[in-house]
């Protein structure tokens, strides 16, 4: 009876969240971890907030509460970081993150004393790491993904960096962002409290321009300069952690420097290497054989078991291995080339460049598309029956067999899409 009651209270935001892109599959664990971070009421209210950004006067209206009740809470989720606060050209807007990457890394940003961080890190761990659901419709869906990975910059030889592109580089998503934060990585703090986090640095989670701005303002990351931004990512690079960042090309909300062991990235990354559930850069390692004396320090530090050692088959040395590289599950960050000290490995280009979407509005309709979620973006509010109707009869299109939802799929990936949810109609539908 309680566990029905507790999937009652809370089922209406489990739906909330599975309209956007990025779903959350209901289970047991799911419903403990939202009800440790929503109180009852709050999940009520958070479960009738569209998808796209509001304002405190919409969030009213939706709430039919007044405006200084509607300000009060909507202050205190932004203070939880359950929702971001956007200050845009003098105007709040709102926002409710996705749980990833969103308000699960937040809810372990700091070290707090207002919720059960042990018991959510044994949730959160049974829901991503031993159940499979959320981290499968995560990352292993869709040709669109979350995250990217960033090139590891002091393995780019002078060739390499002059084909490399500015939005590939995390130095330059540091030294042209608005705003920077940095907090705990969220994955390792977990990790801490089951008594299985690795010896990376813990306080070295960056965040960016609004998300970092709302953040640093509620104190869940602490506010660094540039100087500083470069001097932690040259400490992720010595201790050959991975850049995993948002798969957007302007405007990047979060880089993740990911170790191999703890980070749920690297981790689904083997679990779902068929799908290729991240985004690779744009280089790969090639193996010199005739240099590689298999001593296995680039099977070391591949985050995602790339690298393997075989058989060099030279007669005169039968035992002697080298290193080969599966390049089907490389990320192309190059942490084995600044891990080789023969200069056996060097990074070249991929015959096929990755495609990565101009800004996190067109990632997110690009993904809601390859999902079938897009009439949750278009049709957003749905407490008007209007809404509900036509979202349920583009959902029904979106349910094509294969071959004709492609052809569907491709036209909605046009230009009139991406004009129909471009930044300036976006803020103004809000």
């Amino acid at each position: 009876m309680a566990h029905h009651t507790l999937k009652t209270a809370y089922s209406g935001l489990v739906n909330r969240l599975n309209r956007s892109p990025q779903g959350a599959p209901p289970s047991e664990s799911l419903y403990k971890i939202l009800k440790i971070l929503f109180s009852e009421k709050e999940a009520r209210l958070v479960s009738l907030l569209p998808i796209r950004p509001f304002t405190a006067k919409q969030a009213g209206r939706l709430w039919k509460m007044n405006s200084v009740d509607t300000q009060n809470i909507l202050d205190v989720l932004s203070s939880r970081a359950l929702l971001v606060d956007i200050d845009y050209k003098g105007k709040y807007f709102y926002v409710l993150p996705p749980p990833m990457a969103g308000f699960f890394e937040f809810s372990m940003m700091r070290v707090r004393g207002d919720i059960d961080q042990k018991l959510l890190s044994e949730l959160f761990y049974q829901y991503l790491n031993t159940e499979e659901d959320f981290v499968r419709e995560l990352f292993a869906t869709g040709e669109t993904q979350l995250g990217r990975t960033f090139v590891h910059e002091p393995a780019l030889s002078d060739e390499n960096a002059l084909h490399v592109l500015d939005y590939e580089r995390a130095t330059e998503v540091i030294q042209n962002s608005t705003c920077m934060g940095v907090g705990n990585c969220y994955c390792r703090h977990k990790m801490e409290h089951l008594g299985k986090a690795c010896s990376a640095p813990m306080n070295i989670c960056m965040t960016f321009n609004n998300a970092a701005a709302s953040l640093v303002r509620h104190g869940h990351a602490r506010r660094v300069d540039v100087v500083e931004g470069l001097d932690l990512l040259r400490l992720a690079y010595e201790k050959n952690l991975v850049q995993f960042g948002e798969n957007v090309r302007e405007e990047v909300n979060f880089i993740c420097n990911c170790c191999g062991c703890c980070c749920e990235a690297m981790l689904a990354a083997r679990r779902f290497a068929v799908w290729n559930p991240i985004l690779t850069t744009n280089f790969i390692p090639v193996v010199k054989p005739q240099g590689c004396n298999g001593c296995g320090r680039c099977i070391n530090v591949c985050p995602v078991e790339a690298m393997a050692l075989t058989s060099a088959h030279n007669p005169t040395y039968p035992k002697m291995r080298v290193a080969k590289l599966n390049e089907d599950i490389c990320l192309g960050c190059g942490l084995c080339v600044r891990a080789c000290n023969r200069d056996s490995l060097h990074l070249r280009a991929r015959e096929k460049r990755v495609i990565t979407p101009r800004n996190t509005l067109q990632r997110t309709v690009w993904m809601a598309i390859e999902r079938g979620k897009l009439q949750n973006l278009i049709f957003d509010n749905r407490v008007l029956f209007s809404h509900r109707a036509l979202a349920y009869v583009l959902g029904i299109i979106l349910k094509l067999p294969p071959m004709k939802l492609n052809a569907v799929r491709t036209q909605m990936k046009s230009r009139y899409v991406e004009n129909l949810m471009s930044r300036k109609g976006f803020v103004q539908q809000t």
